[in-house]
């Protein structure tokens, strides 16, 4: 960001694919803030629990303190008055509402940084990341390392059987991948084979049964 006069907020977005260093970057931007003595409040989702539930911790392994929510509302009541700047990890798991969070924060004069994904395992769209995009006064797209030919990876591929939007994982859930090597229906793919697995043994067993 440029210089920005007088007590204005804004809204910083760091978005990407999973292993991109979304969370590592918004560690940095925010242990730069504690280190020119401004106050900071740090909020990620209830439901991450892939590392301890007091801080949001990147795949490289660095942690920050942080407080649960489960909504954008939940962050509006628990910013304090004297609060600078505000951090919020996996953005994409806090509802509609924390667009309007995020635009009140800056309205009332905080720096708020935010950290999400900005599409699903298909490659939509995460709402509602879009629309944060949309009001946000800086961007920073991340890219990821492609795990199948190297290349620059923009994607998140789901590599486990569901059909949920929402299935919170790391390492051996997911993958990075370029836009070559992206297979968004291959999560479909292994839920079809596991029922076509499921119904040959069910025609098997009963089969048995009945000799």
């Amino acid at each position: 960001m440029d210089i920005v006069k007088g007590n204005m907020g804004w809204i910083e977005v760091i978005v990407g694919p999973m292993f991109s260093g979304k969370s590592e970057e918004l560690i940095r931007r925010l242990r730069r803030a504690e280190i020119g003595k401004q106050r900071v409040q740090i909020f990620k989702p209830v439901i991450d629990q892939r590392y301890p539930k007091t801080g949001i911790v990147s795949h490289s392994g660095l942690e920050i303190p942080s407080e649960l929510v489960g909504t954008g509302g939940e962050i509006l009541e628990r910013v304090a008055p004297r609060t600078e700047v505000v951090g919020i990890d996996e953005a994409q798991f806090l509802g509609e509402g924390i667009v309007e969070a995020c635009a009140r924060l800056a309205e009332l004069g905080k720096r708020v940084i935010v950290a999400g994904l900005d599409t699903d395992f298909m490659g939509r769209p995460f709402e509602p990341m879009p629309r944060l995009l949309a009001v946000a006064e800086e961007i920073t797209k991340l890219l990821a390392i492609c795990v199948r030919c190297g290349n620059p990876a923009v994607h998140t591929q789901r590599i486990v059987t569901s059909e949920e939007l929402i299935v919170v994982g790391a390492e051996g859930m997911y993958e990075a991948r370029c836009r070559r090597c992206f297979e968004p229906q291959l999560a479909q793919q292994k839920i079809e084979e596991e029922k076509k697995t499921a119904s040959s043994n069910k025609l098997a067993a009963a089969r048995a049964s009945s000799g």
